[in-house]
C-alpha cells in the first residue's frame, strides 16, 4: 500500500513479521475507566508494525511472553475469526448497545491487515447489524474501506480518528518508522472527508521539548485537509516504555533527552508517567495547564467543532439474513 516513503528506503531495516493466530474466547474487550470516553473495544491484532517507539501497548506483548521491543513490531498475533465472535456477541440477548471503539490499542490497519482483512470484515457485521463504531489509526489501507464507511457516516455510525504527530518527515522516520508519512496521513483526511467520513484528527502523542511546538502547525494542516474535530494526549511512558523510549532519546543528544524527560517529570508531579485516573493522558502543572490552553485557542481560531456529533444508537437491528435463517427452523 501507499504509506508515502520511498520503496527502496536504506534508513529502516528490513523486519520479517511473523503471524500467530489467537482464537480467543471473546473479542469485545470491556472497560471502565473514568477518563475514557467508550466502555468497549476490539483489537484484532495485537502488536504493531509501524513500530512507533512511544507506543503504550508495547507492555501488552511481554504478557505474551514477548519482547515490547522488537517483537511487538514484528511477531504479531491475529485474531481471523474476530469477525464471527463480534457477530455473535452482538446477537446475544444480553447485549446492550453503546458504540464500539476499535484501535484504541493497536491499529486495526497496520500492514498485516491486507492480508488477513478482518477490520474489513468486521465492519461489514457492523454495517449489517448497523452498529456504531469509533476507529483510531494512522494506517492508509483504511481507505479500501471507504465503501464501506462512507455509507455509514451517512447514518451517523461511525467516527474516524487519525493520529498525526509531527511535520518534520526525518523525526517521523525515526520515531515511527514503518507508519504512513505525515503528508500521506493528511491524504488520507483528505480521502475520508471528501467521502464525507467524520475525521478526528489526534494530535498524540505530544512529547515536550520535541514535538510541542508543532502543535498549531498540525491542527493547521489537518483542519485544511478536512479534519472537524480535533483531541490531544501526552506521551504516556508506562511500563517497558520507559527504558525503551529513553534509550531512543538519547540519539538525540544528552541535553535534548534531558530536556524531554525534565518537562515530562514536570507534568507528572515528579515521575517521569503517572498512571491516575484523569493525569496520565494530559499531565498537571504549568506547562500542561500551557498545552491546554494552546490547543483551546489553535482549535477555535481554526474553527474545529467542540464535538462530533453523537453516533446514532437507534438503529441497530438484526441483519435481515439471520431473521431469513431463524424462519427456516
Amino acid at each position: 500500500m501507499d504509506d508515502g516513503w520511498p520503496r527502496e528506503d536504506a534508513d529502516v531495516p528490513l523486519l520479517r513479521t511473523e503471524v500467530a493466530i489467537e482464537r480467543p474466547r471473546r473479542i469485545l474487550s470491556r472497560n471502565s475507566s473514568p477518563d475514557i470516553p467508550f466502555d468497549r473495544s476490539i483489537n484484532p491484532y495485537r502488536g504493531c508494525e509501524h513500530a512507533c517507539v512511544y507506543c503504550f501497548a508495547r507492555p501488552s506483548h511481554a504478557f505474551l511472553g514477548l519482547s515490547p521491543g522488537l517483537d511487538f513490531e514484528a511477531r504479531i498475533v491475529a485474531k481471523p475469526e474476530a469477525p464471527e465472535y463480534l457477530a455473535r456477541e452482538l446477537g446475544a440477548k444480553r447485549y446492550v448497545l453503546a458504540p464500539i471503539a476499535i484501535g484504541t490499542n493497536t491499529d486495526p490497519y497496520q500492514p498485516v491487515e491486507a492480508r488477513f482483512r478482518i477490520m474489513r470484515s468486521m465492519l461489514e457485521v457492523l454495517r449489517d447489524w448497523r452498529h456504531p463504531v469509533t476507529i483510531v489509526t494512522k494506517g492508509s489501507l483504511i481507505e479500501r474501506d471507504i465503501d464501506i464507511l462512507a455509507p455509514m457516516a451517512r447514518e451517523g455510525l461511525v467516527h474516524v480518528g487519525i493520529s498525526l504527530t509531527t511535520l518534520d518527515k526525518a523525526l517521523s522516520r525515526r520515531m515511527e518508522p514503518r507508519a504512513p508519512s505525515p503528508e500521506r496521513r493528511l491524504a488520507i483526511i483528505q480521502h475520508l472527508t471528501d467521502a464525507r467520513v467524520p475525521v478526528r484528527v489526534m494530535v498524540a502523542p505530544i512529547i515536550p521539548g520535541l514535538t510541542d511546538h508543532e502543535m498549531e502547525t498540525l491542527l493547521a494542516a489537518a483542519r485544511e485537509a478536512g479534519a472537524e474535530t480535533a483531541s490531544w494526549i501526552l506521551l504516556r511512558l508506562p511500563g517497558e516504555v520507559g527504558p525503551i523510549f529513553r534509550e531512543w532519546l538519547d540519539g538525540f543528544g544528552e541535553a535534548r533527552a534531558r530536556k524531554v524527560l525534565a518537562r515530562l517529570r514536570e507534568m507528572h508531579g515528579g515521575r517521569e508517567y503517572d498512571s491516575d485516573w484523569g493525569k496520565r493522558m494530559r499531565g498537571q502543572g504549568v506547562h500542561a495547564d500551557l498545552i491546554r490552553s494552546r490547543f483551546r485557542i489553535a482549535t477555535r481560531r481554526l474553527g474545529y467543532a467542540e464535538d462530533a456529533p453523537p453516533l446514532r444508537t437507534d438503529l441497530f437491528r438484526r441483519p435481515e439474513r439471520d431473521e431469513r435463517q431463524l424462519a427456516l427452523l
